[in-house]
C-alpha cells in the first residue's frame, strides 16, 4: 500500500472530506491514451487505490502500462474505541489522497479500447467517488 516515507508533521488538521473546488492540475491525460477521471470530490484511501490497481492489472493480464496519478499523503487519525475524551489526538490510522472534481486518477497505455474501458469500469467499482472513462480523443475535442 502507498504511504509517504517521511512527513514534516505526523498529524494534520482534518480539512474538508468533500472538496468543493474543481481540480486545476491533473485534469488531462499526460502519460497514457485512456484514463479514469473523478466526477466528485472526496478522500480515497491507500487500500482503495491498491484495490483499483489490482482490478485493472488483473483484467489487462499485465499487458500495457498503468500510471497511478494520485498519492495518499494526508494522514487520518483515530482513537481506540471506548476511550475517554482528552489525552491528545489519536495515532495515524490510515492515509488518504484528496481528490477534487475533474482529477485524472489512473492512466493506461498499450491495450485496446474495449479492454481499457472494461478495466477502468472494474476499478471504478472500488472507488468511493463517481468516475468517467476518458480517452485522448475526448480530451483533444474538449481543448478545441
Amino acid at each position: 500500500m502507498l504511504l509517504p516515507k517521511k512527513v514534516k508533521y505526523r498529524r494534520l488538521h482534518t480539512g474538508d472530506k468533500k472538496p468543493k473546488q474543481e481540480a486545476t492540475r491533473g485534469t488531462s491525460l499526460v502519460f497514457g491514451s485512456y484514463g479514469l477521471c473523478s466526477l466528485d470530490g472526496g478522500w480515497i484511501t491507500s487500500q482503495q487505490i491498491e484495490a483499483a490497481r489490482i482490478a485493472i492489472t488483473r483484467y489487462m493480464k499485465r499487458s500495457g502500462k498503468l500510471w497511478i496519478r494520485i498519492f495518499p499523503q494526508k494522514p487520518v487519525t483515530s482513537k481506540p474505541a471506548e476511550t475517554r475524551m482528552g489525552k491528545g489526538k489519536g495515532s495515524v490510522d490510515h492515509w488518504v489522497a484528496v481528490v477534487k472534481t475533474g482529477r485524472v486518477m489512473f492512466e493506461l497505455e498499450g491495450v485496446s479500447f474495449d479492454i481499457a474501458k472494461r478495466a477502468m469500469e472494474l476499478a471504478s467499482h472500488k472507488l468511493p467517488v463517481r468516475t468517467k472513462f476518458v480517452h485522448s480523443e475526448d480530451v483533444a475535442q474538449e481543448g478545441k
